[in-house]
């Protein structure tokens, strides 16, 4: 009787970013062995992406010396041997600063190798009867080979040195003919898609992604939350989803066509999008609100109940639970959101051109957000990779009341800070219909601020928005 083996899982970097070489884990004794060839937990746990493979792929190869390759495909891929050995070779075809990064190996049952989506995957056998195994996360078809990405196998910058001299390896026709690296059109990066472009926050990321290629915006008359979604878009293609589209007309909300608007943006499109990020494994990113609090407390952390007021603020509370049932997501909370369009700043400053004193809402206290900072705390956190979950996003600095951010606009502006009247929300609203505001919307920015993202302080973008207004 031989002895028994065993031999622990262990992963290893490789000069290709993403690539990871594995040694696998394998149980021996007489009778053979059993090998751990596929372990989710386990592998994650050792640094592999959570890929979600869809599909298993084998390819037998009659005798040693048989090549295939370079194929660069646009989804991910684990790939190991069943049985057999074989010679891999892996060059980096994505666009970017590592293209053409070689890295060669031995593969046999014992190893296997995770490739990311546009890194060119080749072997060739060592021994007749090898089986080479693909586990990878979208349907394979004989059309997704139009999104490939092709390399010679003889390239000379790539100088792969096979064992077998292609000149007496077995390969087809079709391989020998791709082109050198020099002719290779990189994959391009999956890409980011913006939905709700045209408002206040959606025009802040045109202009801070305006240099992207990888970006789409998306309007409205673009894509419909309430069709078909799943149709819409070769989700393939993404990676990220921003939404930045919402129903905020908060006082219309509480009547009968604005609640039924408001569930329907902010609550069945937001599940639309969930649904799409979580079947294509995209990364959703989502804008919440203070408005899902009812500002019973001075400061609010991200780990605070849901407590909404009125219709707005439930349909927002309820699509940050549709939206935290997505593995991949952020959810930002912020308030007071001052960006390109009508808002309240641009509204006081207004009124103080016009000559006009206002009484304004004294008793509601928070922090404002401007659009460029709630725009790049997104890209900070999809660039940073931060943990998933939800962050409080709004400036920084002392919280303020309406009254007192409508002084300081009038101050900015040239007139007296007494020109602007403090009134109670109950007293402003006296025989309006108004929906429920919370009371107290100050927002904890602790969490963001351990990712390294600090929020500029209100005070000084207000006074430069107010400038660009008046200038």
């Amino acid at each position: 009787m031989g002895p028994t083996f065993s031999k622990p899982l262990a992963a290893r970097e490789t000069p290709i970013p993403g690539v990871l070489l594995f040694d696998l884990p394998v149980h021996g004794d007489n009778r053979g062995w059993f090998k751990e060839n596929w372990q989710r937990a386990k592998m994650t746990a050792e640094g592999l992406a959570d890929f979600g493979p869809v599909q298993n792929n084998i390819s037998f190869n009659e005798t040693a010396g048989t090549t295939r390759g370079i194929h660069a495909e646009p989804w991910d891929k684990f790939i190991s041997v069943a049985t057999g050995r074989v010679f891999g070779a892996w060059v980096d075809l994505r666009e970017g600063p590592s293209f053409g990064a070689v890295f060669t190996a031995e593969l046999d049952p014992s190893t296997a190798i995770f490739i990311p989506r546009g890194v060119g995957n080749a072997f060739q056998t060592l021994e007749d009867g090898t089986a080479y195994t693909y586990l990878v996360n979208d349907h394979w078809s004989a059309d997704a080979q139009d999104q490939y990405v092709f390399l010679n196998l003889a390239d000379e910058t790539a100088a792969i040195a096979w064992p077998v001299p292609l000149s007496e390896a077995e390969l087809s026709e079709k391989d020998r003919n791709h082109p050198r690296l020099a002719d290779v059109t990189p994959l391009a990066p999956r890409k980011t898609l913006v939905v709700g472009a045209d408002g206040q926050l959606g025009k802040a990321l045109r202009s801070a992604l305006a240099d992207h290629a990888s970006v789409e915006f998306a309007s409205r008359d673009d894509l419909d939350l309430l069709g078909d979604l799943d149709g819409a878009r070769q989700w393939a293609a993404y990676d990220t989803i921003i939404n930045a589209a919402a129903y905020t007309a908060v006082d219309a909300a509480e009547t009968p066509d604005g609640r039924a608007a408001a569930w329907a943006v902010n609550v069945a499109g937001v599940a639309a999008l969930a649904r799409v990020a979580t079947a294509h494994r995209l990364t959703l990113v989502h804008i919440s609100s203070d408005y899902v609090f009812d500002g019973s407390r001075h400061v609010h952390d991200e780990a605070e109940p849901f407590s909404p007021l009125g219709v707005y603020g439930q349909t927002k509370a309820a699509g940050d639970a549709i939206v935290a049932t997505s593995p991949r997501h952020y959810i930002l909370r912020t308030s007071w959101v001052i960006g390109e369009g009508n808002n309240f700043v641009r509204t006081m400053a207004g009124l103080a051109g016009r000559g006009v004193s206002p009484s304004v809402v004294d008793d509601q206290v928070g922090r404002l957000t401007f659009t460029e900072d709630l725009a790049a705390a997104i890209l900070h956190l999809l660039a940073t990779r931060a943990p998933f979950g939800t962050y409080n996003v709004t400036n920084d600095g002392d919280p303020q009341s309406w009254a007192d951010i409508a002084a300081d606009v009038y101050a900015l502006c040239g007139r007296d800070r007494s020109d602007v009247t403090g009134v109670t929300t109950s007293e402003y609203f006296a025989g309006k219909a108004a929906a429920p505001r919370p009371l107290r919307s100050t927002l904890d920015l602790t969490k963001l601020k351990a990712t390294g993202f600090l929020p500029a302080a209100a005070a000084d973008r207000l006074a430069a928005y107010v400038t660009a207004l008046t200038s």
